[in-house]
């Protein structure tokens, strides 16, 4: 290898690996790109570097040492990749049997895996749509262990988080459900709260009235538990039609931005006396409602992808729940949004990327580009020189000329 391509290598997978995006949303699951290098003018086109076949499904892209990960699925198995993100080729591939059928009102989306991985201390953990949770050795692929749940009713889609050696799922059906935390390493069960089966909507980890809380959406509930015993904390009764609770929650300060299917969206507060957890609605905007797209928060506004009018953006002001501004309607089924210094990065299930500025006073895009041949529901993970796009069987990487 000559030592300018030894040198442009170099470069390259130096900023992968400062752009890591080990697990839903991001480093800190919020959905914001925090170290992002946003170039002056955004060019016309972007450029296509890589396109790998990698498999069915809807599970994000996740990006850590220098390493591209996916999980989805081939014929009946799921599959765990790891890839150069130099070329798109496999570094390790592992799968196992995962039988599966879908329901026929979700037969849409197919049967691929919807969970995003995460990756922390040299570990993948994924969550497979059928319930199958496991673990394996990032750095080789090996299996490390595996365990099989019941799965919902539309199948699996809430992403694990790992936190202090535990990975932190939502597993079983609506009959047999339980948030529980795992050893990383073993698979042991460290705690479980079983009151309510799993809905669609990822956990958050937050420190609120001095406690360090996992806050996710059940069937039933927006609710609360000890990140440290499980113990539930507070719940607040929460519906949607068809049992469809499919939002991540958000932070701003000490605000938790929730919403659901035609619930609108709300901020509430968490407050502890004595030994009791309180959560109370300090603003409700029924104006707004998220259906599967989680709002992120930057800075002092909310941006979001309402499920009104055929799919339309908004930005919201989170200290009282007021509208901003709302987009064109039209925009998609769904769509993936993240804040990246001075810019959005919205990624519709149509394969349309669009950068739009983060203003407060106006939907402002800036540039569109066509990303995929099939539909995008997956998160897209944004490197420091493009951005990693996974469409209904492809993984492709986008560079920014």
């Amino acid at each position: 290898m000559s030592l300018r391509k030894a040198a442009c290598l170099a470069a390259f997978l130096t900023v992968a690996a400062a752009q890591d995006w080990p697990q839903w949303r991001g480093p800190n699951r919020d959905g914001n790109a925090v170290s992002f290098p946003a170039p002056k003018a955004w060019p016309e086109k972007l450029r296509l570097k890589w396109k790998v076949e990698i498999g069915e499904g809807h599970s994000s892209p996740l990006v850590t040492g220098g390493r591209v990960y996916l999980h989805s699925r081939q014929g009946e198995r799921e599959v765990v990749s790891c890839v150069r993100p130099e070329n798109g080729q496999t570094v390790w591939q592992q799968s196992y049997s995962a039988p599966y059928s879908v329901i026929s009102v979700a037969a849409s989306h197919g049967k691929g895996v919807k969970s995003t991985p995460a990756i922390a201390d040299g570990r993948i953990c994924t969550l497979g749509i059928s319930g199958i949770l496991g673990c394996f050795d990032a750095q080789t692929g090996r299996p490390l262990w595996r365990k099989t749940f019941a799965a919902p009713l539309y199948g699996t889609a809430m992403s694990p988080l790992l936190d202090q050696g535990m990975l932190i799922a939502h597993v079983g059906d609506s009959s047999r459900g339980a948030l529980t935390a795992f050893d990383a390493q073993t698979g042991a069960e460290k705690w479980s709260w079983r009151g309510d089966g799993p809905a669609y909507a990822s956990p958050i980890l937050v420190d609120l009235a001095g406690t360090r809380q996992v806050v996710t959406q059940t069937q039933s509930y927006i609710l609360a538990v000890s990140a440290a015993t499980g113990e539930l904390l507070w719940r607040i009764p929460f519906t949607t039609s068809y049992d469809q609770n499919a939002v991540t929650p958000a932070l701003y300060r000490d605000l938790l931005i929730l919403s659901g299917l035609r619930n609108g969206i709300l901020g509430v507060r968490v407050s502890k006396r004595g030994s009791k957890f309180t959560a109370e609605t300090v603003w409700h905007n029924q104006d707004i409602s998220l259906y599967m797209s989680s709002p992120v928060v930057v800075g002092d506004l909310v941006f979001g992808f309402a499920n009104r009018n055929s799919g339309q953006f908004f930005a919201l002001d989170p200290r009282t729940g007021a509208v901003l501004w709302t987009s064109e309607g039209r925009q998609g089924d769904n769509a993936a949004i993240i804040g990246a210094g001075t810019a959005l990065f919205l990624l519709t299930t149509e394969a349309t990327l669009i950068v739009a500025n983060q203003n407060a006073r106006a939907w402002q895009p800036l540039r569109k580009y066509s990303v995929a041949g099939r539909p995008t529901w997956a998160h897209p993970a944004p490197l420091g020189y493009g951005f990693l796009v996974k469409d209904a069987t492809t993984l492709e990487l986008w560079e920014i000329p």
